[in-house]
């Protein structure tokens, strides 16, 4: 049985997550406690469900300790079983709380443990929640949903699904620094030094997917420098990652507007890479 786990900070798009999924054909649950997932999995074996979708977050801290362990031995059991963690930066959580006009799902159980009569603020809920599932993120493929439009995510969590187990996959993200560094990176670099496209009027409206583009940037002894740098870099360290047990590596590479030159570098290391590697490409800012 495939089996997804789905976790995450609440407000970053779980609940958009699971919707896809439950479209897809999953079996879906939500908000399962971490000590009845055996039990779930073997029921939808015996009743030959072949995928199987499970939201697990915060409200279940005090299970959550041995989860790694469950998650193994599922694994041990012959199923195959990916961790999906999605997360957003606390200024994005707080507007869209704010939005929703709901409190955050740890608000009360936080201050009745310390006996007090007012519910933590929402940013305190936020910081919390991040330490409580800090765990879990460590075991899973991050997205990011800061800035993100449903329909991107929805797609997003579509290719996390389809692609196929390997020890480790390879994930190329552009990225605009002038809206912060994605949360899911693992790897980051700045392609800022590299002349900018932008500054040529008919370049400007295109992206680093585009053959004028390429050809600007092909003849950039600084673009071309620093692409070996970042290939060179990558091909030695990958085997230590894989050694690591990591199921996916996360390389983001940034320029100020995330159109031109961090696309054309994410093309570029893809088109080199997925000779040999399973490999992920995602475009933030296109």
């Amino acid at each position: 049985m495939q089996i997804l786990l789905i976790s995450g900070i609440s407000g970053s798009g779980k609940s958009v997550a699971l919707n896809v999924l439950e479209d897809a054909g999953y079996y879906c649950v939500d908000n399962l406690p971490p000590s009845l997932l055996p039990g779930l999995i073997k029921t939808l074996s015996q009743e030959d469900h072949t995928n199987a979708a499970i939201s697990i977050d915060s409200r279940s801290a005090h299970l959550l300790s041995g989860l790694p362990q469950t998650l193994q031995d599922l694994r041990d059991l012959g199923h195959d079983v990916r961790v999906l963690f999605l997360t957003a930066s606390t200024d994005s959580l707080v507007a869209r709380f704010s939005e929703t006009r709901r409190s955050h799902p740890l608000s009360h159980r936080l201050a009745m443990e310390l006996a007090s009569n007012v519910d933590l603020s929402l940013v305190e809920c936020i910081e919390e929640e991040r330490e409580i599932l800090a765990g879990i993120q460590n075991l899973a493929h991050v997205i990011d949903t800061t800035d993100l439009r449903a329909n991107q995510l929805r797609a997003w969590v579509k290719v996390v699904v389809q692609i196929q187990r390997s020890p480790l996959t390879l994930m190329f993200e552009s990225f605009a620094f002038k809206r912060g560094v994605p949360l899911d990176a693992d790897l980051v670099f700045d392609v800022r030094m590299i002349p900018n496209p932008h500054y040529d009027p008919l370049l400007r409206p295109l992206t680093g997917r585009d053959e004028p583009v390429i050809r600007f940037l092909d003849n950039q002894e600084m673009a071309q420098d620093m692409y070996l740098d970042i290939l060179n870099f990558i091909t030695k360290w990958l085997p230590a990652f894989k050694q690591d047990n990591r199921s996916y590596l996360t390389v983001a590479i940034g320029c100020t507007g995330g159109q031109h030159r961090s696309v054309y570098m994410v093309e570029k290391l893809t088109k080199y890479f997925q000779k040999t590697e399973q490999v992920l490409i995602r475009h933030r800012r296109l």
